[in-house]
């Protein structure tokens, strides 16, 4: 399905915890002195504006970005997320915000890759365009990415961070995303694996952390945070969350620090609250 655009949800509560769990995730990659590539099955177009166009329809921003944009109080590991989106910003008005695969640019080093796959020809267009400068740093492909990664898979360094963001529009991206890594452990065993899914009533999105629960590796890390509580009519997200194989072993007490802070600062109701769990083999 290719109905699907980012841009109207740039920026909210789900970008928040995707985008502080990524630049968290490539921080800790990058403490090595050793080369590692970032790969994102589903880059968007790469940037957003947030003052025209699809963004400013629900203006999803406004419950995400915009309420840790003025605070003083942010925890340090939120306020290195925050200070990406304001590099992007630096007359400080909020009016762009980068999509994943430009948030990893601005934290990796410049020596290390990208490989970025976007299946929308509008999108994929315009990802292109975004990253027309990097050179071969970065590589876009107009593709799906669940095929994509089998193709790169391991990469020659042998340390990647693999993003896996579908849509969840069509409701086979759940088994989609399932089968994806399953094939990836089997070519790349050792990598880092980050996948965001949406908290929704519907079957598949409860049923997904379960299935990601029992994949071969050697450790994982679950983390959700849902701004309110569910509808009654059963309709619409309430929260989202990320789903890491082989998480730092750090990222459990970052997030234990940083996780009340987002419900607080993001909740709506008193439905507001987060889970965290980890599992080592």
């Amino acid at each position: 399905m290719l109905s699907y655009r980012h841009a109207f949800h740039a920026g909210n509560h789900a970008d928040v915890l995707k985008h502080f769990v990524e630049v968290e995730l490539l921080r800790y990659l990058g403490q090595k002195d050793k080369p590692y590539w970032y790969i994102d099955t589903h880059a968007g177009a790469g940037c957003y504006s947030l003052e025209e166009g699809y963004a400013t329809k629900n203006a999803e921003f406004e419950t995400g970005i915009a309420r840790l944009w003025q605070r003083d109080d942010l925890p340090q590991p939120l306020a290195g997320y925050v200070e990406v989106v304001r590099r992007l910003n630096p007359d400080g008005r909020l009016r762009l915000y980068p999509g994943s695969p430009l948030v990893a640019s601005e934290v990796m080093p410049e020596s290390d890759k990208l490989r970025l796959f976007e299946l929308h020809p509008s999108d994929s267009q315009i990802l292109q365009r975004n990253f027309a400068d990097a050179g071969r740093r970065v590589q876009v492909q107009a593709a799906n990415g669940f095929d994509g990664i089998k193709a790169i898979l391991p990469p020659p360094p042998r340390r990647a961070l693999v993003l896996i963001d579908p849509p969840y529009e069509d409701k086979r991206d759940y088994q989609h995303v399932v089968t994806a890594l399953k094939e990836g452990l089997k070519r790349f065993a050792t990598g880092t694996y980050a996948v965001w899914y949406p908290c929704l009533q519907r079957q598949e999105a409860k049923e997904l952390p379960q299935q990601l629960k029992k994949l071969p590796v050697k450790s994982w890390l679950n983390v959700t945070l849902s701004i309110q509580a569910p509808s009654k009519d059963g309709f619409g997200m309430h929260g989202s969350g990320m789903f890491i194989l082989n998480p730092p072993w750090t990222l459990h007490a970052t997030l234990e620090q940083v996780m009340p802070y987002l419900v607080e600062v993001l909740g709506v109701d008193k439905g507001a609250g987060f889970t965290l769990e980890q599992h080592e083999n």
